[in-house]
């Protein structure tokens, strides 16, 4: 049975997995998923430290989440959102953590074990699953459906398998076979049982959605923008193997976890040299898709920087030099930009990706580029 039990996993202190290390004395891996609000912090500070390999865990805050999650003073971080850091530069772990937002999960060793896998030659990365994340894929239908169909258990809410037909859309846009759907166009079906999501979702008489005639129709029980997805739909989806890490250990799986690289709306990155002229364009604030205030591109002046690099009217800005913004006010942001006298780089979204991410409840600040994903 597929179940989520959101609070084991927030309240679930860690999850670990096995590891054979040929009979020496090296513990296993920790595994943390740490939810927060806008006014808390995680709760520690990572360091890089003389004579000290690896990302330590140091200044855990006695009563914060990372304590009360069990971090440790000492641990090695190896792992942000599924991604291995081990190897990385300290710095661009550190941002990876930021750009998580309010939620991240952390892989962990305790320093002793880290230091012994280390003296042995371990490769720490064998210690740890080779895929944890969910995925969001956006399929646009073709003449005979999307490509897929649904089943599950009659009687049981919110445990929905997926079949993909093979060569067909859904497959193209990177949904495993078999794997579970999690939320449809952001919004959770964990609610839904299989008679609702076919009938209600498909439209009556439609045994699943791959079928040609097959539609997403508008029902009160669902929200509206299931009716405005027309041809095309966003899935939150989770493998087997991944639906199993989190099950096992009661976590809920969630959109800010997500692999993005299947989806068709990218962040584009402007490295920008600065000329006579200056960059070529202006920065203005103002709000936000979601209501937030941002920072946006306009005013770009033909055959400068600007233009030369790529940036277009509307653009919204999400980091300099590697560097979100992200709470930072327009002057602020200015004084980042003009930080380095003759060049800069900007990680940007147009306004159809920005629309896009905000309307899957993913905003675009965790795309992969900007949190360093391979």
């Amino acid at each position: 049975k597929f179940e989520f039990n959101p609070k084991d996993g927030i309240d679930n202190p860690a999850l670990s997995l096995a590891e054979d290390m040929g009979g020496e004395c090296v513990g296993e891996p920790r595994f943390y998923l740490l939810s927060k609000d806008s006014t808390e912090t995680f709760g520690f500070c990572l360091h890089e430290e003389l004579g000290c390999q690896g990302h330590v865990i140091r200044q855990v805050e006695l009563g914060g989440l990372a304590q009360r999650r069990g971090l440790q003073d000492g641990d090695r971080l190896l792992q942000v959102n599924g991604h291995f850091v081990d190897h990385m530069d300290h710095r661009t772990v550190v941002q990876k953590i930021k750009a998580s937002r309010n939620q991240v999960l952390l892989a962990v060793l305790d320093g002793g074990s880290y230091e012994a896998a280390k003296a042995l030659g371990r490769d720490l990365s064998q210690m740890l699953p080779a895929d944890i994340r969910p995925r969001l894929c956006h399929i646009t239908r073709d003449k005979s459906g999307f490509g897929f169909s649904v089943s599950g258990p009659e009687g049981v809410k919110g445990t929905f398998q997926l079949s993909v037909r093979q060569d067909g859309p859904a497959e193209r846009a990177g949904v495993p076979p078999g794997s579970w759907l999690l939320e449809l166009n952001g919004a959770s079906v964990r609610s839904y049982s299989q008679a609702q999501l076919t009938r209600k979702v498909c439209g009556p008489g439609v045994g699943g959605w791959g079928s040609g005639a097959s539609k997403v129709t508008e029902h009160p029980a669902f929200p509206i923008q299931l009716k405005q997805s027309g041809n095309k739909v966003t899935l939150l989806v989770a493998s087997s193997a991944v639906e199993e890490f989190y099950r096992l250990q009661g976590l809920q799986i969630t959109a800010a976890l997500a692999d993005t690289s299947w989806l068709p709306f990218k962040v584009r990155e402007l490295h920008m040299v600065k000329g006579p002229a200056g960059y070529g364009f202006l920065l203005k604030e103002d709000d936000c898709i979601s209501g937030a205030i941002g920072q946006f591109l306009w005013d770009v002046d033909a055959g400068l920087p600007a233009d030369q690099a790529g940036m277009k009217e509307g653009d919204r800005l999400l980091a300099v030099n590697g560097e979100s913004i992200e709470g930072l006010d327009h002057h602020q942001t200015v004084l980042r930009i003009c930080a380095r006298d003759d060049q800069v780089t900007l990680l940007v979204i147009d306004p159809a990706g920005d629309e896009f991410y905000q309307s899957v409840g993913f905003g675009a600040q965790r795309s992969p580029t900007l949190v360093g994903e391979p």
